[in-house]
């Protein structure tokens, strides 16, 4: 099902590159596909890699200080035993433009945390060195403005006010620096999703709004956004919702006299609308994640943890492909647990995670996993496979390590 039409192709992350992040002592996951999915079992890291997005966007919309307190300083986010900064660096690329890396190493400074290392680099050529078009360590750095920087062009020295301010984010402010104002507004507006329906169950103010909150507790300010000025994209979505939830006709966002949104569900055999409070978990959260996968503007990155919670596993498969669908007009990253929702996947979009023997997380792409590519090609099911262990690694009822063999086949 396709989600809507996308006028212009959206900017995508191609890797990820995460050293001293909790159990992610050093993790890089290359090809990142517009739909990855991380699989495996509790414990296992993919709730940290979900937190690295999570904390690179709060650094941005909140301050590095506040992200950084927010997780416990650098006894609970840095590697246990580990030395050096906390490390993640992102290569992305928007349409029209080479392949950007940005990277970003922090650590604790004496009262706060200071930013070690920031800088930006393409290469714009196939041959050549790439160039580093900015770059800051401190607070002290400098840049080069311009719609394509090269070598050519003037270094300028922009010092901060402060060693915990991150020099993309401050520079991503002005005209002149439209590559950083680029990478500023990719990352500002990603959504990683903690949904939960006890959120959507609250009654906000009344008034319009276009993007649904991390937790979700303003959705019903999104059904009256849509219903004012996307109609035909609310109907599509209870299109699809009543196929989830049969006898759902339509939602409902009604202003109250004291200017508070009460959200109903209107179920067709009765009369009268049920209040979104004595709606199940699962309608509320499927109701969530159609408006936020349908949105008539999504955001650059959409990351959301076990959709599997609260929802029918029949219903899981569809999800996955709705999930597909969207990818057309935005990256998704997606943590689970559920057979069923690997059973839509291709092999591309998987990887699976696990804790080593030192305790550090492990990923595996099971698109390098050439037998369980067979296995599918006679018919075989992802989620089916790695229930069976035909992954070799992701169970949580066995030791985990690196891949060794198949259960009932050849080894690898």
């Amino acid at each position: 099902m396709n989600s809507g039409n996308q006028q212009h192709p959206p900017a995508r992350i191609e890797s990820l590159k995460v050293q001293n992040f909790r159990a992610l002592r050093e993790v890089e996951f290359k090809k990142i596909t517009p739909l990855t999915v991380l699989l495996g079992p509790n414990g296992s890291g993919k709730s940290t890699v979900f937190d690295v997005f999570a904390f690179l966007a709060e650094c941005f919309e909140l301050g590095l200080r506040r992200a950084w307190d927010k997780r416990g300083r650098a006894k609970e986010l840095k590697t246990r035993g580990a030395e050096g900064p906390l490390t993640i660096e992102i290569k992305y690329r928007e349409p029209g433009y080479p392949l950007v890396t940005y990277h970003l190493a922090v650590d604790e400074g004496d009262r706060a945390p200071v930013v070690v290392e920031e800088w930006l680099r393409w290469k714009r050529g196939s041959h050549g060195q790439p160039f580093q078009f900015l770059e800051y360590a401190r607070g002290q750095g400098r840049a080069v403005s311009g719609e394509r920087p090269d070598k050519q062009d003037k270094r300028v020295d922009i010092p901060l006010k402060s060693p915990d301010l991150l020099a993309v984010n401050a520079l991503g402010q002005f005209a002149e620096h439209p590559r950083v104002v680029a990478l500023r507004d990719f990352i500002t507006g990603w959504h990683v999703s903690y949904l939960s329906a006890d959120s959507a169950r609250g009654q906000p103010e009344a008034g319009p709004q276009e993007r649904l909150s991390k937790t979700g507790d303003n959705l019903a300010n999104i059904i009256q956004y849509l219903a004012e000025q996307h109609p035909e994209r609310l109907q599509r979505i209870f299109t699809v919702l009543r196929q989830r939830v049969p006898r759902i006709e339509c939602v409902l966002a009604e202003t109250m006299p004291d200017g508070r949104l009460l959200l109903q569900i209107k179920d067709a055999p009765f009369s009268h609308p049920v209040l979104a409070r004595f709606a199940s978990d699962g309608t509320l959260k499927m109701l969530a994640y159609l408006v936020l996968l349908y949105d008539p503007e999504p955001p650059p990155f959409i990351g959301i943890e076990e959709p599997e919670n609260f929802l029918h596993p029949r219903l899981l498969s569809e999800l996955a492909e709705e999930c597909r669908a969207a990818s057309e007009r935005t990256q998704l990253l997606v943590t689970t647990h559920s057979p069923f929702f690997l059973n839509a996947l291709r092999p591309k979009e998987v990887r699976v995670l696990w804790r080593d023997e030192q305790g550090y997380t492990q990923s595996q792409h099971v698109a390098d996993l050439s037998e369980v590519q067979a296995f599918l090609e006679h018919g075989g099911l992802l989620g089916n496979l790695w229930m069976e262990g035909y992954f070799g690694v992701g169970d949580p009822l066995v030791n985990q390590g690196a891949p060794t063999a198949l259960p009932q086949g050849p080894k690898w």
